[in-house]
């Protein structure tokens, strides 16, 4: 397996964050990076779907890229996003704005250590949990940390941003 040293662990590392890094072997025909993920840790570690979260980077209506993390199983909301974020609109942004952005691989966004460092919003669920899991910045790896920490070093606002919430 490669290496387990991403911006995102480096990142947690030198700020001195508890944090676990799980890795696993990422199947390239998978169809969706989270529902593997949730596949795979949710039976090795006995953890929750809604405790492992996903990053998704969005275009607001003022044309800045911004995340919002969500557990895996949810739906984003891009009105809630854009709401949380000052209003507007929201749509997904491409595929190769979020990776140049973020100089991560799409399924494998971090939402720590990005190149440029984006406007983030946690969804409130989080707060829910212990600890949760996120991209530790490559496909098969995840990083388990309090929410706390994830939101403080993102710089997060928290707020429900999944649909139906």
């Amino acid at each position: 397996m490669a290496s387990t040293s991403t911006p995102a662990t480096k990142l947690l590392t030198r700020e001195k964050v508890s944090h676990r890094v799980h890795e696993y072997d990422h199947d390239a025909r998978a169809a969706s990076y989270g529902t593997e993920a949730v596949d795979v840790l949710g039976a090795r570690l006995g953890v929750e779907a809604g405790q492992i979260f996903k990053t998704l980077v969005v275009k607001l209506s003022d044309g800045k890229l911004a995340v919002a993390v969500i557990p895996v199983p949810a739906k984003l909301s891009l009105k809630a996003v854009a709401g949380a974020l000052g209003g507007g609109k929201s749509v997904m942004a491409d595929r190769a704005d979020a990776e140049r952005a973020t100089g991560y691989v799409l399924g494998g966004i971090s939402p720590l250590g990005q190149r440029s460092r984006l406007r983030t919003v946690v969804d409130a669920s989080a707060q829910d949990w212990g600890q949760v899991l996120c991209s530790a910045g490559r496909r098969g790896l995840e990083i388990e940390l309090a929410p706390a920490d994830l939101i403080r070093l993102t710089g997060a606002v928290v707020a429900p941003i999944t649909a139906g919430q």
